[in-house]
């Protein structure tokens, strides 16, 4: 991917001039008049041929090297959005963009050949005369000194320091020494015996510097009078002409360079142009009293500097997938060269449409103000493309004028908020960003993993009001409804979530108490592999602890692990895509030198099986109210999203305890969007509140932002229908359990091992008619999965008390509160790894 090396004798191939001794003898006297060698040459050119030129020199002379190996000189890239034509931002090093002797008009090569080179189309690459000249100019000390480089010697210079790999080569090219300028004599020579005149003035007015930040004439155009070169008018053409000799002294943006660049262009660019013949005297005395206008105005580069502010962070996402790609470079460094060199067009993702949509809904919901960040991020599934990444943050790197921390600490300490402006890649993380806690949005993991193993989506778990685990361990002495028992126990915060339930009601209730058991029969570690492969990371260094540790991390289910809204978007739209995970990627096209390139293509691949997550899908329906494909659905946390989006939807939404986060994802066959509410200056500020808060973080903010962009998104686009599972996915093949209530625990755990079942026995006792010590029952009770885990509950010997007149549950959930934020607010469990200070889960 490196640009592309190339010889600058087999650039342009044109007839060859004679090439004698003779002019390498006149070559070599004019190196000797440069080096102040030959002080009675002008006034004896007989003798300095007869002495200077004697046969050895001209063989020295010849035998001068004449072949320069020089690297492109660096291109700007360019970014544009996915239509191909909307520029969202151009990376360079030095702002050039090279363009064919077609696309430059008469008037600017008329300019440069008047202004510094007027031999140019008569000589061989060495104006002898001119040397000459020079030579006894500057013999006189109080004259001005004079140059004599020639067009094609001051490309030869150009050309040499582009070449270099080292700051001592680009030294040497440009040192006043007698070496130097015979090589440059004789590459040169050389240059003109292999190029065309036309290609030389090319080449040249595509690598000269013009002040400004500009390399070449297209840069110089645009810099100094915003327009393409074609356009240049005759006055505009020769006062850039006129700055190659000294672009900071006739900077003509600064009142004494202007005076002089003009001073320049009016007594010698615009004579010249006339005394060639290139234009006409009254021309000439036109543009010396045209008006010209100056902007001068560095051209914009880089992410800080895109057209608009709200693609920076899409711009700086593209910036850090690049660095990641080795396929650009054994090293950061070489990768960053050739972006910012490599005279890229890149068509991105970026969807103008969608992003503009998903700024708006962020911006009406959280101002740019707010210390709570809103973001939101869009994902196509089947390729992974990310159309939208939007914040109510400005992409800027200037903080001083930023709202004091919102962390007490580092408040004190005299550091600044991310708010309003902030480089911090919130929307997509980054090793120093972790994201937030995704709440329980991540429970689609654990139906991954079930489905996986086998547990159909009719699979029931009887959920009580709270629920104890006994392999899930915790920090011993902890307080909450455990009661100091080292044991895991989340909860729901209402009584109607207790009953019944299958995977349908299960998540589209969002019942901590199905889903923590189910998880611990699947294996927490199963849990966690799903999330990995559809493509959640675990940046912080607490997450990659627990992650090592996976069998035991119970509250993994219920969204403890920080996420980015980009993260949890491609996880769903991997469920959107039957199960083809597509990494997540800024770019649609790579093009170099006309030629697109492999490294822009979609990266995917299966990551689960295509039923598994059709059936994954079926019960997503159900959170945002739409109906499965079975018509299993009992109970919406989000009942609003399938009529305001108008077309079939899946989706979750999550929340951590206290409100600290809030993360809603919604999701079309075509499109899925996410997105994540939190502060990411102080992961302990509550989202639910006064000033900078809500009173609902879901209804009035997260989910309307959410909701909206996607139904922005999908207007006038098909309504495609989910695949519905098979009817493997929905019954599954189950096995009966055989009955072991008043059994011994020994004894049940041998029979049960005896049927290839594995057994787990809670450490919480549970009251039971049976005698203490015996099972009171196992779980599920009737059947599961071949192979499946069975929980033994153990009788504490007392009788269980009669239960009330009109209980609330019942199967599937039904009856309860359907407000995911609350289902579990207020409920105290104990600290337990990777759910620190977490005493209920809202959802």
């Amino acid at each position: 991917m490196a640009p592309p090396l190339t010889r600058l004798t087999g650039l342009f191939r044109a007839g060859n001039r004679d090439h004698s001794p003779l002019t390498s003898a006149f070559s070599l006297i004019i190196c000797g008049l440069l080096a102040g060698v030959v002080v009675a040459a002008a006034a004896f050119p007989v003798a300095a041929i007869s002495g200077l030129a004697t046969k050895s020199g001209i063989e020295a002379f010849d035998s001068l090297p004449t072949e320069i190996t020089v690297q492109r000189t660096p291109q700007n890239t360019y970014l544009y959005a996915s239509d191909n034509k909307t520029q969202l931002a151009m990376i360079y090093d030095e702002n050039r963009k090279d363009i064919e002797y077609r696309e430059m008009p008469q008037v600017i090569r008329d300019a440069i050949v008047a202004a510094e080179d007027r031999t140019f189309f008569t000589h061989n690459g060495v104006d002898y005369k001119g040397i000459l000249r020079a030579f006894l100019n500057n013999k006189n000390s109080e004259a001005a000194q004079q140059g004599a480089s020639t067009l094609t010697m001051q490309y030869v210079r150009m050309a040499i320091s582009y070449s270099a790999t080292h700051p001592a080569d680009v030294v040497a090219a440009t040192e006043d020494t007698t070496a130097r300028k015979a090589r440059e004599v004789r590459y040169a020579m050389q240059v003109e015996e292999e190029m065309s005149k036309e290609d030389i003035i090319t080449n040249y007015l595509n690598m000269a510097p013009f002040g400004a930040g500009s390399y070449g004439v297209w840069a110089a155009s645009q810099v100094y009078f915003s327009k393409q070169p074609k356009d240049l008018t005759i006055e505009e053409a020769a006062l850039l002409a006129g700055m190659v000799k000294a672009p900071s002294a006739y900077d003509p943006t600064t009142e004494e360079g202007k005076k002089l660049a003009l001073d320049r262009r009016n007594n010698y660019v615009i004579p010249g142009m006339v005394e060639l013949g290139f234009i006409t005297a009254e021309e000439g005395e036109k543009a010396k009293r045209a008006e010209i206008k100056v902007n001068g105005k560095r051209t914009p580069g880089g992410c800080v500097n895109t057209s608009k502010n709200d693609w920076g962070f899409f711009c700086d996402y593209f910036y850090r997938w690049w660095m990641d790609q080795e396929t650009f470079g054994a090293t950061p460094y070489d990768r960053e060269r050739r972006l910012k060199s490599g005279g890229y067009r890149i068509v991105t993702s970026l969807d103008p449409n969608i992003q503009k949509s998903a700024r708006a809904n962020v911006g009406r919901y959280a101002a740019d103000g707010n210390r709570n960040a809103l973001t939101v991020a869009a994902v196509q599934p089947g390729t992974g493309h990310v159309r939208a990444l939007a914040v109510n943050r400005v992409y800027k790197n200037d903080d001083r004028g930023n709202e004091p921390n919102s962390d007490p600490v580092k408040r004190r300490a005299g550091v600044r908020g991310t708010y309003p402006n902030t480089t911090n890649p919130i929307i997509t993380g980054s090793p120093d960003v972790g994201g937030f806690q995704g709440g329980s949005t991540f429970k689609l993991f654990t139906l991954v993993a079930a489905l996986e193993k086998g547990y159909p989506l009719t699979y029931d778990i009887a959920s009580p009001r709270s629920y104890y685990v006994s392999n899930f361990p915790v920090e011993p002495n902890t307080t909450g409804p455990c009661r100091g028992r080292p044991v895991y126990c989340p909860a729901n915060f209402s009584s109607s979530l207790t009953g019944t339930f299958n995977m349908w009601s299960g998540f589209g209730r969002s019942v901590n108490t199905y889903f923590v058991p189910l998880e611990e029969r699947v294996g927490a570690d199963k849990v966690v592999d799903a999330a990995k492969r559809l493509g959640i990371k675990f940046r912080t260094e607490e997450d990659q602890r627990l992650e090592k540790g996976s069998s035991t991390w119970g509250a993994f289910t219920l969204g403890v692990s920080d996420t980015t809204s980009l993260d949890l978007a491609n996880a769903y739209a991997t469920i959107a895509a039957d199960g083809r995970y597509c990494e997540p990627i800024p770019v649609a096209e790579i093009w170099q030198d006309k030629q697109k390139l492999a490294a822009g293509d979609p990266r995917c691949g299966q990551a689960i099986d295509k039923d598994v997550a059709r059936a994954v899908a079926d019960a997503a329906r159900c959170p945002v109210g739409d109906r499965s494909e079975t018509s299993r659905c009992a109970g919406s946390t989000d009942p609003g999203a399938r009529d305001r989006i108008g077309k079939p939807v899946i989706g979750k939404s999550g929340t951590t305890d206290g409100y600290r986060t809030a993360a809603f994802v919604v999701s079309t066959v075509q499109l899925t969007v996410a997105g994540i509410v939190g502060d990411p200056d102080n992961h302990n500020t509550s989202m639910q509140g006064g000033g900078d808060a809500w009173g609902d973080p879901h209804s009035e903010a997260v989910n309307p932002a959410v909701i909206n962009t996607l139904a922005d998104a999908m207007k006038g686009k098909e309504a495609r229908e989910f695949t519905p599972p098979s009817e493997k996915m929905i019954t599954g093949k189950l096995v009966s359990i055989p009955s072991v209530t008043c059994n011994s625990e020994a004894d049940a755990i041998t029979r049960l091992k005896a049927r290839g079942f594995q057994v787990q026995v809670s450490a919480e006792r549970v009251d039971s008619t049976c005698a203490a010590g015996r099972v009171a029952r196992t779980e599920p009770g009737d059947s599961t999965v071949e192979g499946g885990t069975v929980v033994l509950r153990i009788s504490n010997g007392n009788a269980p008390p009669r239960p009330p007149a009109n209980g609330g549950g019942g199967n599937n959930g039904g009856g309860g509160n359907n407000d995911d934020d609350d289902d579990d607010q207020g409920i105290s469990i104990p600290d337990i790894p990777g759910l620190p200070d977490i005493p209920g889960f809202p959802d």
